[in-house]
């Protein structure tokens, strides 16, 4: 038989001493895969300074990791297809590594009344060394079975670490002072602990008190120690968290469960010294496991139907943001539908002025290119594909949108179907501003607040 069928052995043919085995390399990927399948999250398998403290001193595979490799014979070698396993005894002898490369060996050395079979199970490494032995109860088949081998699912890992880096800053340096603001809901008050904890943002919550303690007793949570600023209603919680940015007695705002809109709004008031000559602008820093580094789409949230100034304004607020946190090169793809000039499409017009405006210093920091449809922006052998002579082609940092919808739409395709996360915040004030959704991962809520912090401390200090 070839490898695209498998042939069982029934208990009528096995013999004492038949022997089958399969072989293994353990990398990464298996021990992460067993890690989610399993939800067996040990820190020795999977965190490399933890491992490296303890008895063995770096990674090692689970224990039941080769084991599995064992089940595999029995399922589709020996005695394969019909095979019923009953139990299994194992001993662990030697720890697996990564890199190591076991070979899983059944051996049958006792039949019983029916269909009974005992093998002796085996695995050892690229030494020769027994890392685990025991003794598999099977009830073999009976009769004869041929199939074809079924075509194992591609399975791909989605790595999140695009963040790592300014998060792992941001966890260094003493915690900023914060306002949250109107967190009248359990997932305000989680969320406002959730960066304390992580030593990010020290929390001043602003709004209605009752309102927020009967939150925090909802979410099981204390509010011992943390600031709360009374407020009647939302809107003047919104004034207060404003004013409070304005004499520089916190450094960041954090919209609570009052809407967008609302608190906008108070930062955009005439006289509320949070104004700058920017538009506002929001940016999604997007970790994209397809990607190779993080990815800027903006405005997903704010302007509706930006004019050619407004894009400008976007447009320097995303760069800006992205040489705060020290990327030398930014480079910015204004996107359309194509990636040509055509008078009968709006967007690209304008991406084009944006890239003249570039060249003529009135958008610095960057490289800005455009027209560029969305393929050819994030994949160099599609730029090459159309023939694009481009720096930005392909390796772009920020994607520019034509308008609210196109942004909004990228963004929630990338992260529903391309398992992105996504930080968010608010730019063109005085401060930085958390945008945080209820379906947002811990994780992007811990990026957002790292974000918000990095940028509110160099502001300060440029």
């Amino acid at each position: 038989m070839n490898d695209h069928f498998l042939r069982n052995r029934p208990f009528a043919e096995l013999s004492l001493g038949d022997s089958a085995s399969l072989v293994r390399s353990v990398g990464q990927d298996d021990i992460d895969l067993f890690a989610a399948v399993s939800g067996d999250v040990n820190p020795s398998h999977l965190d490399v300074t933890f491992a490296a403290s303890h008895c063995f001193g770096h990674i090692v595979a689970h224990g039941m990791w080769p084991a599995t490799l064992i089940s595999g014979v029995l399922g589709t070698k020996l005695p394969g297809p019909g095979t019923v396993y009953l139990g299994q005894e194992l001993s662990f002898l030697k720890p697996v590594s990564l890199g190591d490369t076991i070979t899983a060996t059944v051996t049958v050395k006792e039949k019983r009344a029916g269909n009974t079979v005992l093998l002796d199970t085996r695995c050892t490494n690229q030494r020769g060394e027994t890392v685990l032995s025991g003794t598999a109860t099977v009830t073999a088949p009976d009769s004869l079975i041929e199939c074809p081998t079924t075509a194992l699912p591609e399975v791909s890992l989605r790595r999140h670490d695009r963040y790592e880096a300014f998060v792992k800053e941001a966890r260094s340096r003493p915690p900023i002072r914060a306002a949250i603001v109107h967190p009248c809901s359990t997932a305000a008050i989680l969320g406002a602990i959730e960066v304390r904890d992580e030593g990010l943002l020290e929390p001043i919550l602003i709004g209605p008190e009752a309102r927020i303690r009967a939150a925090a007793e909802a979410a099981q949570v204390s509010l011992e120690s943390l600031i709360i600023e009374n407020t009647p209603h939302s809107h003047a919680a919104a004034a207060r968290a404003v004013e409070l940015a304005a004499k520089g007695e916190v450094a960041t705002l954090v919209k609570g469960s009052l809407h967008t809109d609302e608190l906008l709004s108070a930062v955009l008031a005439q006289g509320s010294g949070l104004r700058t000559e920017r538009r506002l602008s929001h940016v999604y820093v997007m970790d994209i496991p397809a990607y190779p580094k993080p990815l800027v789409v903006t405005d997903a949230a704010i302007n509706i139907q930006p004019t050619l100034d407004h894009k400008r304004d976007i447009c320097q607020n995303a760069i800006d943001l992205l040489r705060l946190l020290g990327k030398e090169e930014v480079l910015v793809a204004i996107l359309a539908a194509v990636e040509t000039v055509n008078s009968k499409m709006p967007s690209t017009l304008d991406a084009a002025a944006l890239t003249a405006m570039s060249c003529r210093g009135q958008i610095t920091g960057a490289i800005v290119d455009g027209p560029l449809a969305f393929d050819n922006a994030i994949d160099v052998n599609a730029a090459q594909t159309k023939g694009i002579v481009s720096k930005v082609a392909g390796r772009a940092d920020i994607l520019l949108v034509p308008d609210l919808e196109a942004g909004n739409m990228l963004a929630k395709q990338l992260i529903y179907f391309g398992a992105a996360k996504a930080a968010g915040l608010v730019l063109g004030a005085r401060v930085p501003i958390v945008l945080t959704s209820r379906a947002d991962p811990l994780s992007a809520r811990i990026a957002s607040a790292a974000l918000a912090k990095l940028v509110a401390e160099r502001k300060a200090a440029a």
